[in-house]
């Protein structure tokens, strides 16, 4: 990131966790007021229960610094790196009361996205050796699409479109709306001219047959989203065709068990949504020492 983007991406991240502190903490937290002495000092730990690679960090150092500027964070395990089980994430030094109301939400940020992290990993290092770039989908929990699609590259994943105004794709929906396939591409080539806009132009083809229509329109576009090829031949049949004329995705029906298969059938990316849609998230736990 460049320091604009880094500065705005930083002040995101603020704003994103002042509302989930606030969505959790509301009136007050009852518990900790209750059992914990006020201006009560202590240490805690974050510690890994198994391994993966880290995501949310900045995130749960903000938890802790929103509800007191005077708590230390020290950070062991900086986001985008691994780490194993047993390994300590991060240590925090201060108020223990603030530690307490803040430990959930630090806690919910670190886990989740270090989850999208860890998976994204895992299939990045499935298809080394290969040209295939992994990358992750629209299909993400609202409002966090920023910060997963972050957690992705964190794994080194890339990033596909983020909003439905970057990029063209052209989906089943739209080319029945269109009255097929080759009438939705016409379409778009008009509609970008007539607005002056110039994005990539992503087709979903769910058969040869509708591949080999858009072979007169390979000028124009500048990826074909192969959409539940299953078979590794048919996807292989498809790169053998294109002949590197456009790029080309492989979406649905993605696992650890057939991604290096289907990367070594020459595709330039492989979309998977559960990445960020259906990701399990990482085991990690809080202990306070006094």
């Amino acid at each position: 990131m460049n320091q604009r983007t880094e500065r705005s991406f930083v002040e995101y991240v603020r704003s994103h966790v002042q509302r989930a502190l606030e969505e959790d903490i509301r009136g007050g937290d009852l518990t900790t007021w209750a059992t914990v002495n006020r201006g009560t000092k202590g240490r805690m730990k974050i510690i890994a229960r198994e391994g993966g690679v880290a995501g949310g960090v900045i995130c749960a150092i903000t938890a802790f610094q929103l509800i007191d500027p005077g708590i230390n964070v020290n950070v062991l395990i900086d986001d985008g790196k691994e780490f194993s089980a047993g390994d300590i994430i991060m240590e925090i030094e201060g108020n223990v009361g603030a530690m307490l109301m803040a430990e959930r939400t630090a806690l919910n940020y670190l886990q989740h996205l270090s989850g999208v992290a860890t998976l994204t990993n895992k299939f990045v290092k499935a298809v080394e050796g290969t040209k295939a770039k992994i990358t992750d989908t629209r299909k993400t929990l609202p409002l966090w699409r920023r910060l997963q699609k972050w957690a992705v590259t964190l794994g080194g994943g890339v990033n596909h479109r983020f909003s439905l105004n970057d990029a063209v794709l052209i989906k089943e929906n739209h080319i029945t709306a269109a009255g097929g396939i080759a009438e939705a591409v016409y379409k778009v080539k008009e509609y970008l001219t007539r607005i002056g806009r110039k994005v990539p132009v992503i087709v979903e083809v769910e058969t040869m047959e509708q591949l080999k229509s858009l072979e007169p329109l390979f000028d124009f576009i500048t990826r074909v989203m192969l959409d539940n090829f299953r078979a590794i031949e048919d996807i292989k049949n498809a790169v053998d065709f294109v002949a590197g004329r456009v790029e080309v995705e492989v979406s649905g029906g993605v696992s650890l068990d057939n991604v290096r298969d289907i990367a070594l059938t020459g595709v330039d990316y492989i979309s998977i949504g559960s990445l960020t849609h259906s990701v399990k998230a990482i085991d990690l736990s809080a202990l306070l020492k006094m």
